[in-house]
């Protein structure tokens, strides 16, 4: 890991910086994980670092969160109207006609 966070620093992959004035750093942990090959032999290792997001103060380490989620079936969905629509273009018929036969 010493050899990672070396080359790193080499390359310019980011500067110090101080913090403003009134924040405060977040607290991190170092999670750890091997990775094995199918015969349980060693394969690599893997190291992060996660934020501990449970010291965070809404509005002051951050405004707003939003991931978007989708399920499989809203997808899927989407993917059959795109194709419906790809066929009959090649077709040459409309949404109207299409939806009127």
């Amino acid at each position: 890991m010493r050899k990672e966070i070396t080359a790193l620093e080499q390359n310019g992959s980011w500067t110090l910086e101080s913090l403003p004035p009134g924040k405060r750093a977040m607290n991190f942990k170092r999670v750890y994980k091997i990775k094995c090959k199918q015969d349980g032999t060693i394969k690599r290792y893997k190291a992060r670092l996660v934020a501990k997001d449970f010291t965070q103060i809404e509005g002051l380490d951050y405004h707003k969160t939003f991931a978007h989620v989708a399920k499989l079936v809203t997808v899927r969905v989407l993917l059959l109207v795109a194709s419906m629509i790809m066929t009959l273009k090649k077709e040459g018929k409309g949404m109207e006609t299409a939806l009127l036969s």
